[in-house]
């Protein structure tokens, strides 16, 4: 299993609130199937960035096309593949 870093700056702040919640709704699903090792909000307004958990560049690009966020146009995103290490 690989890491995806997906960064999703602001395109529209109104449509961003407006789509908020199908937003959440839809990462959470992915969260239950595993596909989520983190998410969040930049905390000055930039955007947010959720780091997926998938086998390809393919699959995380098929996830990120179907967020609503993407679909209604509220956010843009540059997705990373991440060389995940941790420290102890």
């Amino acid at each position: 299993m690989k890491y995806f870093a997906v960064f999703l700056p602001m395109l529209d702040v109104e449509k961003s609130q407006t789509y908020r919640p199908e937003h959440l709704e839809y990462l959470e699903a992915r969260a239950k199937e595993g596909k989520i090792f983190a998410r969040g909000k930049f905390a000055d307004g930039w955007g947010g960035m959720v780091i997926y958990r998938a086998n390809s560049l393919a699959e995380v690009q098929e996830m990120v096309d179907e967020d609503p966020y993407i679909v209604q146009k509220a956010r843009t995103y540059e997705i990373h593949e991440w060389d995940m290490l941790l420290s102890e």
